[in-house]
């Protein structure tokens, strides 16, 4: 999993149907102190994330055993809205 802030939304309205329902976001892949290592990764919603929320995503083949996705053809779900992150100095 990662950590991820979200920073805008896609609207696409022809889309695989096994998308339909689902919110498209951009979010941005940060480490721990909020430094983006990965820029503009489209995920889909499950938790009813919006733009500015830190988010936990989960990619690659794992996204698509997500539950709420049910086998949809996706590579990055967000899967937590996260409300804090604690870093040992």
């Amino acid at each position: 999993m990662k950590i991820a802030r979200v920073t805008g939304t896609v609207t696409a309205t022809v889309k695989d149907i096994q998308l339909t329902g689902f919110a498209l976001l951009v979010t941005d892949v940060e480490d721990g102190k909020g430094t983006v290592l990965e820029k503009s990764i489209v995920a889909a919603d499950t938790c009813g994330a919006g733009v500015g929320d830190i988010v936990m995503l989960t990619t690659g083949s794992a996204a698509r055993t997500v539950s709420k996705v049910g086998g949809a053809p996706v590579d990055a779900v967000v899967t937590a809205i996260v409300d804090r992150v604690d870093l040992k100095a």
